[in-house]
């Protein structure tokens, strides 16, 4: 459902858009670019009212380890990932911004809501320089972003069946979110485990989804470059975007198992990926395995932890 709802909300919003005349490369820094993190947002933002922390921000942090690890090191498998240097540049400077600001908020201990709005107004910032960027000089990473607004706009005909159709995956969407927590909730009580060990592993993972069956797709094409703007782009709007609003609606405190180990994985994946990507401008098979090894090893970790607290 939230794959579905997603999709839909995509679909709808950026087809009734390109109608209304908005330009492509806005429709998929915008609509694109943020409906398709919409599951991780319905999901953190659902955790954060019902009172489980560790499945809002784990959320959102086990997402961006396993679209670090996961997805890249899988695509990387299929297909070595070429740099576009210029725009990952500028992005990666971006990425590497967020991550450290999130850290600084993980180890305050309390997402506020002025943090959630900061990270709401830097996005924005984010979006118009990307914007302004491509509307200047235009690159491989601008056709990228372009080509994925048409396809998202493609085959609705009329603006009537495509606001409809955004309407449905937005309460799909939701409602998908309202039984992943749910179970979650129940999974992690019933395993004897915490809710931060469930949204660092099975929600993330589940709210991923949409970017590894995209990036593989992209890996089986040979167009490794769409798969790592994807990641790139998802990973800042994950951190900007939804922990940003999800603060903004409901502040939410930490756990402190996030703050002691999780937030540094995540920061030094972040790191990895830079530094690679930079000084071979490619990711190849062999850091591909590396990527997955190492995700493997986390996962193995999480697991060994809550060992005793079955």
């Amino acid at each position: 459902m939230l794959a579905v709802g997603g999709d839909l909300l995509v679909r709808g919003a950026s087809s009734a858009a390109r109608r209304l005349g908005v330009s492509p490369l806005l429709i998929g820094l915008t609509l694109v670019g943020f409906g398709t993190s919409t599951p991780e947002l319905v999901t953190s933002l659902q955790a954060a009212l019902a009172g489980s922390p560790g499945i809002a921000i784990g959320n959102v942090v086990g997402s961006n380890i396993s679209n670090t690890l996961l997805i890249l090191g899988a695509t990387a498998l299929i297909a070595p990932l070429v740099v576009n240097r210029r725009a990952f540049r500028r992005d990666a400077i971006a990425l590497v911004f967020a991550t450290g600001g999130l850290v600084w908020a993980i180890l305050q201990g309390r997402l506020t809501r002025e943090m959630g709005g900061v990270a709401v107004m830097l996005l924005i910032v984010y979006i118009l320089i990307v914007w302004l960027t491509e509307r200047r000089q235009p690159d491989a990473e601008g056709a990228r972003i372009e080509e994925g607004a048409a396809e998202a706009s493609r085959s609705l005909p009329s603006l009537w069946i495509a606001l409809p159709l955004a309407v449905a995956g937005i309460g799909i969407t939701i409602y998908g979110a309202h039984l992943l927590v749910g179970g979650a909730i129940v999974l992690a009580r019933d395993l004897g485990v915490s809710d931060t060990l469930v949204g660092l592993t099975i929600v993330a993972i589940g709210t991923s989804l949409p970017e590894l069956v995209t990036s593989v797709i992209a890996g089986l094409r040979k167009q490794g470059d769409v798969a790592l703007g994807n990641v790139i782009g998802s990973n800042l709007y994950n951190i900007l975007g939804i922990l940003g609003i999800t603060a903004v609606i409901q502040p939410v405190d930490v756990p402190a198992e996030i703050a002691r180990f999780d937030i540094w994985v995540l920061t030094g994946a972040t790191a990895l990926l830079v530094l690679v990507a930079i000084r071979l401008s490619k990711i190849t098979r062999t850091e591909g395995l590396l990527l997955l090894l190492a995700y493997g090893a986390y996962l193995a970790w999480l697991v060994w932890t809550a060992g005793p607290q079955a």
